[in-house]
């Protein structure tokens, strides 16, 4: 955090004002200094940021993806990998146009006006929260596994699963009160280094782990890909804090090149781990390739541990913008202590809802499906296409013009049927377990 932040006057970023402000008291913008937000972040660091961001929950269900998709179905996820590279583009093409636009919510705005602002937000609050819930169900299911069954499950246990969890999520609670984007990159690097642990306990366990396949998966289930595009997309919907990545680099010209080369990362990574899962069990997959290990095994172990720890990297990244939208929102005449403090709280209230959701419906594999094709679609691929078509439609070939609006529709396509199955699956679990 800056303590020498530009005094920027909060309500007019809000407002999408003019150079001049006729607010009476300028205030400090979230401890962050213009002049460090724009000139801090090297090419590197962005790649690192942006990568971190990327990858997380995502690379566990590619197997599990590809086993309901069929092998066909890699061509969707390459080909969604290089969709949203192409909207996290036009991205930046939005924030050059607007040179005053901060974040996700400014493009909206920017486009749109105050609707544009309320449902770029509404859907930033949405993925956030679903992004958190779904990471609270893979830190309670993995935390469970690295255990022995009689330690976390049994009723009589002295230390049940559930309570592990609330321990490991009380852990991870002072992450959300970082400010500074700069810091953040420390927490991309160490959700980095967790997912090639990941990445590497599965290549290692099927090379040397003498697992066999359990069946065969076939080329193609149509029925599935809805379901399927949604985990998919999971994994790409880093969108709603690539302004703010924008915004910190030194040379925001290179914000595209940053895109392609974290992009194009990531999804060999996918690739490579759906390929390898899904060859390695068959049709016996777990919705998280780390539970269908071998048990018992040290590489499983640090397999377990990596994915314990991964929400632990990624609440203070994932909570940011929601972070800056109330400290925004918060009295001009409040002070910083105050405001962190609000934060502080507020953060800690949604992380006990989220905990409680997260005990309540451990469907892992249906709630990534349904945050995907509910949520993600539309951050990354609906919204960025419609802020692009209204910000810089004068100077848009009519190539460009289709273009966005087939992205636009095909997004609606799949963002229902998407949501409709993982919907109607997740309900059809939910009855089960719970209505007896």
């Amino acid at each position: 955090m800056s303590a020498t932040a530009t005094m920027i006057c909060v309500a007019c970023v809000e407002e999408n004002k003019g150079r001049k402000c006729d607010h009476e008291k300028p205030v400090k913008e979230l401890g962050l200094d213009h002049h460090q937000a724009c000139e801090n972040s090297s090419f590197l660091h962005s790649v690192i940021n942006m990568v971190g961001m990327l990858i997380g929950l995502g690379q566990l269900s590619m197997p599990f993806a590809v086993e309901n998709g069929g092998w066909i179905s890699l061509l969707l996820l390459i080909s969604l990998g290089v969709l949203t590279t192409y909207t996290s583009h036009i991205l930046g093409n939005c924030l050059r146009r607007h040179p005053k636009s901060k974040s996700y919510s400014d493009i909206g705005y920017s486009a749109f006006g105050r609707n544009g602002r309320l449902i770029a937000s509404l859907f930033i609050y949405l993925q956030i929260f679903m992004a958190l819930v779904s990471y609270t169900i893979s830190l309670h299911d993995n935390i469970a596994a690295a255990f022995p069954a009689t330690f976390t499950n049994h009723h009589n246990g002295y230390f049940p699963a559930a309570k592990l969890t609330a321990v490991a999520v009380a852990i991870a609670l002072p992450s959300l009160w970082i400010r500074d984007l700069s810091s953040i990159s420390f927490l991309s690097s160490g959700g980095i280094l967790m997912s090639a642990l990941i990445f590497g306990s599965v290549v290692y366990t099927a090379i040397f782990g003498g697992v066999s396949d359990n069946g065969r998966i076939p080329l193609l289930r149509l029925g599935n890909i809805p379901m399927v595009s949604g985990i998919y997309l999971f994994g790409f919907g880093g969108h709603i804090v690539f302004p703010n990545l924008y915004t910190s680099m030194k040379d925001p010209s290179k914000f595209t090149k940053v895109s392609i080369v974290s992009f194009a990362t990531v999804t060999a990574l996918y690739t490579a781990l759906a390929i390898t899962g899904a060859t390695m069990f068959g049709p016996s997959v777990n919705p998280q390739i780390t539970l269908s290990l071998p048990k018992h095994s040290l590489v499983t172990k640090i397999a377990l541990w990596a994915t314990v720890l991964t929400p632990m990297t990624k609440y203070a990244l994932e909570f940011a913008p929601l972070a800056i939208q109330l400290e925004r929102s918060l009295p001009l005449n409040m002070t910083d202590r105050t405001k962190l403090v609000a934060r502080g709280l507020v953060g800690s209230a949604i992380l006990l809802v989220i905990l409680a959701l997260a005990l309540t419906v451990p469907f892992f594999g249906y709630v990534l499906s349904l945050t995907g094709s509910l949520v993600s679609v539309t951050i990354a691929v609906i919204l960025p296409s419609a802020f692009y078509l209204k910000i810089c439609w004068d100077g848009m070939s009519k190539l460009k013009k289709v273009a966005n609006l087939g992205f636009i529709v095909f997004g609606c396509v799949l963002g229902v049927l998407g949501s409709f199955d993982s919907s109607k699956s997740l309900v059809k679990e939910l009855v089960r377990v719970h209505g007896g």
